[in-house]
């Protein structure tokens, strides 16, 4: 029995059984390679959900990440800590937002923008006490919390954890006379990716992110942008939105916050919506601790300083191209944004997962018949060509 071998074992036999992973067992990585226990290299082109987008283990990111370690990592929200101020303000910059509140997942930062808007609908807008309503997608994905499930659409993600959390009503993605049609004087928040990622990298219709902000604002409404997997460059914009040039009451922030190396999100909103809270009213005993707000600090400097929004763009219209030129009864259909690709087969993707696994190639299913692409930003044209070779192999017309 290899190394991988007993590893897998030991996992199944302790682990619970909420995930079904590729058999490969990862040890060591470095920007957009990974090495498994038993010495085989892999080319990571799904970047932890998109989290690693810096690639693996940063070198700048990991120096202030060993550097904080030493000196402080946790205060809890007790105290303040000297790194705290510096991350909100460094959020604030690139939000364009007044205020910053930072959680530790991208489910956390979901959970807190939703009690953001019930807060903003009752103190602010005036709604009933416990008559807020928040519009969500269909096919959405925010988190598997037992709030954030109660408006998935994913039977999956719901099946034996009832009785869910009421106060949402799911419209259809890109149609626009639906959501106009769904709000009330009741609804406080409008919920909503960018692009979906877990959906199968769906990209809405063109105009309808502007013509959702702009009913939102005739119905007071706040508009919530879930850009954890889409922001900080991912899409080839440094947030989804930024395709029709909205911007959001709300930004939702995670994953590629800290480069993969700790857990840390946000939300971004501005003093209207932000000053809902007051102390004791929401909190995190990790939510800003200094170890993964100073990593964050570095990690936005760097997609900044390199230009990964840039090369995303650029590397990302490349990859879609030439994915599109593979000559293969298989293919349906290839989309995407940037980095942030999906294709489409027409049948089930997760053999095909695993036979580019076997070549070198890490990407992951998703929506049963989606092959996802979202390598680390820093992937260069020639590495992209090597994942092609490969990709083709699998996929192509033999």
């Amino acid at each position: 029995m290899s190394e991988s071998e007993e590893i897998i074992e030991l996992t199944q036999e302790y682990g619970a059984k909420n995930y079904d992973p590729l058999k490969v067992v990862i040890s060591e990585a470095e920007g957009v390679w990974v090495k498994d226990v038993d010495g085989n290299e892999y080319m990571d082109m799904l970047s932890a959900y998109s989290a690693v987008s810096h690639g693996h283990c940063h070198p700048e990111v990991i120096k202030v990440l060993k550097e904080q370690a030493d000196r402080l990592t946790l205060t809890s929200r007790a105290f303040m800590n000297d790194q705290l101020g510096s991350f909100y303000k460094k959020i604030s910059d690139i939000t364009g937002k007044d205020k910053v509140l930072p959680m530790n997942s991208g489910t956390e930062a979901v959970e807190t923008a939703i009690k953001a808007a019930r807060r903003w609908g009752y103190f602010k807008k005036g709604v009933p006490e416990d008559e807020a309503k928040i519009i969500a997608l269909e096919n959405n994905f925010h988190g598997r919390s037992t709030t954030v499930i109660s408006f998935s659409t994913r039977d999956g993600y719901r099946e034996g954890y009832g009785p869910f959390t009421p106060g949402f009503e799911i419209v259809p993605f890109g149609d626009i006379v639906a959501l106009e049609e769904a709000i009330d004087e009741n609804t406080v928040g409008f919920l909503m990716e960018p692009m979906q990622g877990e959906g199968g990298i769906v990209i809405p219709p063109t105009g309808y992110l502007k013509e959702a902000k702009e009913i939102c604002e005739k119905n007071n409404v706040l508009y919530m942008a879930d850009e954890i997997q889409t922001g900080l460059g991912r899409t080839g914009k440094m947030f989804a939105c930024d395709w029709e040039e909205v911007e959001p009451d709300i930004y939702i922030l995670g994953k590629a916050l800290s480069a993969g190396v700790y857990p840390v999100s946000a939300i971004a909103a501005d003093k209207e919506v932000m000053d809902v809270f007051d102390p004791g009213s929401h909190g995190s005993t990790f939510g800003g601790n200094p170890l993964g707000v100073a990593a964050a600090k570095k990690a936005i400097e760097v997609i900044e300083e390199e230009n990964f929004v840039e090369n995303s763009l650029e590397m990302g219209r490349y990859m879609r191209k030439q994915l599109k030129k593979i000559d293969s009864p298989l293919i349906k259909d290839v989309r995407g944004r940037g980095l942030f690709i999906g294709v489409e087969l027409k049948e089930k993707a997760r053999p095909y997962s695993e036979k580019l696994k076997d070549e070198g190639v890490l990407v992951k299913d998703t929506k049963g018949t989606v092959l996802r692409f979202a390598p680390p930003l820093i992937i260069t044209k020639e590495q992209i060509d090597w994942a092609l070779e490969r990709i083709e192999k699998v996929l192509g017309n033999d």
